[in-house]
């Protein structure tokens, strides 16, 4: 006898001992009168099926007695009088076409089964239970539960429903409370025999609700009742329609990964390819989109993108708004729908909630998507309305802002002005993004500039007593950006005991950097503080070098040779630079390294050009960000004069106009005029 064929006999015997047949009630999936499904020329149920042979579904909890519930992994869920359990696969017959049950598990007396049967004869449907009066009546997840003991009636997935929507309306600590109550509660049992029951004549919605409220209320998925629920929505996948397809996504996001539950994903991604067009209502669309899942094949992404570009005249607010949200956890970045999502939000930009400026911009940055118009519409709106902004929502949406790369210059000066004027709203957290935020993107304004330091620098003073090693170091990094070195923080940081325990502890390589940064400034910038870094360093690897061979044929053609300039010349306190050119002193003439003479002579002019990908500027502007102004800042102190080159515009440039701008950088002005004769052109 086969393994399959053993397997399917231990199952029947197991059922047969727990469902005397003396005692069952049966209820026919027909009984309730369900309306007929138009089915697709093939079953979708039987694909999904396939998938589910024994010995590849997960295990399932199969509960005897009065317990339905495990005490799961994490010690959250726990039953009393659970006596044994064994561990089989999902096969087919864990959902039989008729439903046996033990009259004694059954939470329905021999009354309410009569009448039920009696229903069921005449075709006609129980007196549903409404879920909004469960929920009214109710305020707690045991009221529910006594309210389902007393009286059950259809559907029950109305009580797991009201419970769900209960809990979300509590604290975390009193949901917690709640749910142990629940799991321990003797009809929560009764209640989930009553669900599976109803599994094969519940509406598809229900079934779908029931499932999706058990999952957050944190009924472990590999139990019984949730299994078999997702069994029957396998089974019955072909009477979705549009509404059940946004419950269903949503669902499956709620759900943990799974081989049940991937099988599931495919089912929907199947039937959301066949019904994208008869889609109707927009809500549903970015719902199904949201939910889908970022490896959704692209040619289903680009049918969702097309379906949402022909909807965009029935576009409300809300609708562009969400669209954001949607494109970014569906990963699709469609230019177009963004751009068109864009003009709407700008033009309503007036009374839009925090959360969702939030959700925008987040989801700008994970779809590195850049648009100037939305983002100075953002911050001109927060700047014009700054007093009604709280300072913590000001400091999260320049966060988003700096992980973007812009710099809303209006919007800084404004907050700026704030702190110097009101420097005891800051606190730890505070000090730390701000300084981050301003120092990232090299901002300052003027006067306020060395106040506004001296405020932050102040408040961190006051936070040494409970701040950590690794926070502190970021933020006097942060200053050492901005060229301002706050005496007490650095005397703390300084200590052996704080730098070995950076060195032992935490993200060792991004500490020695910045700790390499910090030595650096102490010994090239003009501080109060004279004291190097004492400990010895592990060297930091060496910066990546380029080759920039655009730029390197351009310098060859401009001054004359190879000996004329030189490639990747590394530089005390790990600086590199892409090219060094030699010249004299009134940078109007290009000396070759190859001169002795030269080399040694007092009276040169050292000019490093560095080649600047667009990711060190700010976004849309010139403007250098934190660390590449140190950098130009520590050059200058050495000696050389920079020239910034921009790669990206080098490299759409053609070759006489890429010669005629470096040369311009790199000469002085009233040089210019004398410097034709060291020109040599290969044209």
């Amino acid at each position: 006898m086969s393994n399959k064929a053993s397997s399917l006999l231990w199952n029947l015997k197991r059922f047969s001992t727990l469902i005397p047949r003396s005692k069952t009630l049966r209820l026919h999936p027909l009984g309730f009168c369900r309306p007929k499904i138009v089915h697709l020329s093939w079953n979708l149920r039987n694909l999904l099926l396939n998938d589910f042979d024994v010995g590849r579904g997960p295990p399932v909890r199969y509960l005897f007695h009065d317990a339905f519930i495990l005490k799961a992994d994490d010690g959250c869920a726990q039953t009393k009088g659970l006596h044994s359990a064994a561990d089989f696969r999902v096969d087919r017959m864990l959902c039989p076409r008729r439903l046996s049950f033990d009259s004694k598990h059954s939470l329905v007396s021999d009354r309410t089964v009569t009448s039920n049967e009696g229903m069921l004869s005449k075709g006609i449907r129980p007196t549903p239970v409404s879920r909004r009066k469960v929920f009214e009546q109710c305020n707690s997840l045991s009221d529910v539960l006594d309210m389902f003991s007393k009286a059950p009636t259809f559907p029950s997935s109305n009580y797991f429903s009201a419970m769900w929507t209960i809990a979300k309306r509590m604290s975390d600590d009193q949901k917690r409370f709640e749910k142990q109550l629940m799991f321990s509660h003797p009809a929560f049992n009764h209640l989930c025999e009553q669900v599976m029951r109803e599994a094969k004549i519940m509406h598809y919605d229900h079934l779908l609700f029931s499932l999706h409220a058990m999952v957050k209320l944190g009924v472990p998925q590999n139990t019984l009742v949730v299994q078999t629920l997702l069994r029957m929505i396998q089974e019955r996948i072909n009477e979705c329609d549009e509404r059940s397809l946004s419950i269903l996504s949503t669902l499956l996001e709620a759900m943990e990964p799974c081989n049940n539950v991937h099988v599931l994903r495919a089912g929907l991604r199947i039937l959301v390819d066949q019904k994208i067009w008869k889609i109707e209502r927009v809500f549903t669309l970015q719902t199904v989109m949201k939910y889908i899942g970022k490896d959704t094949p692209v040619a289903l992404k680009k049918k969702l993108e097309m379906k949402a570009l022909r909807e965009l005249d029935r576009f409300s607010l809300l609708n562009s708004q969400r669209m954001f949200e949607v494109l970014a956890a569906m990963d699709h970045r469609s230019v177009v729908l963004l751009d068109e999502c864009s003009k709407m939000v700008i033009d309503n930009i007036h009374g839009c909630p925090f959360k969702i400026l939030m959700n925008i911009l987040q989801s700008c940055k994970d779809l590195q998507y850049r648009n100037l118009d939305l983002f100075k519409g953002i911050a001109d709106y927060v700047t014009t309305t700054f007093d009604v902004w709280k300072l913590k929502q000001v400091i999260f949406l320049l966060i988003s802002f700096e992980n973007l790369g812009f710099r809303p210059v209006d919007l800084m000066d404004m907050l700026m002005k704030k702190i110097v004027e009101e420097p005891k709203c800051l606190n730890t957290k505070n000090i730390l993004s701000i300084i981050h935020v301003y120092s990232s993107l090299n901002h300052c304004s003027g006067n306020q500039n060395k106040e506004f330091l001296e405020v932050m620098a102040s408040g961190l003073t006051g936070c040494l007593h409970h701040i950590s090693s690794e926070n502190l170091l970021n933020a006097v990094y942060s200053f050492c950006l901005m060229n301002y070195f706050p005496l007490a923080p650095a005397n703390q940081l300084l200590q052996k005991g704080v730098i070995n325990e950076l060195l032992t502890s935490g993200d060792r390589e991004k500490n020695v950097h910045k700790l390499h940064v910090l030595d650096t400034c102490l010994k090239l910038d003009e501080t109060a503080y004279h004291k190097a870094i004492d400990i010895q360093l592990p060297q930091p690897p060496l910066p990546p070098s380029y080759p920039n061979t655009k730029v390197s044929e351009v310098l060859r053609s401009l001054l004359g040779g190879d000996e004329c300039f030189l490639k990747n010349v590394q530089l005390p306190h790990n600086y590199c630079i892409d090219f060094e050119i030699r010249m004299d002193s009134n940078r109007s003439q290009v000396l070759s390294f190859s001169d002795t003479d030269v080399t040694s002579a007092t009276h040169i002019q050292r000019v490093a050009v560095l080649c600047i990908p667009r990711s060190l500027y700010c976004w849309n502007s010139s403007h250098p960000k934190g660390f590449l102004a140190m950098k130009m800042r520590h050059l200058n102190i050495m000696g050389f004069h920079v020239v910034l080159v921009h790669n990206w515009e080098i490299e759409k440039l053609k070759m006489e106009d890429a010669v005629s701008l470096l040369k311009t950088k790199i000469y002085s002005v009233e040089a210019l005029p004398t410097s034709d004769v060291n020109l040599q052109s290969t044209y």
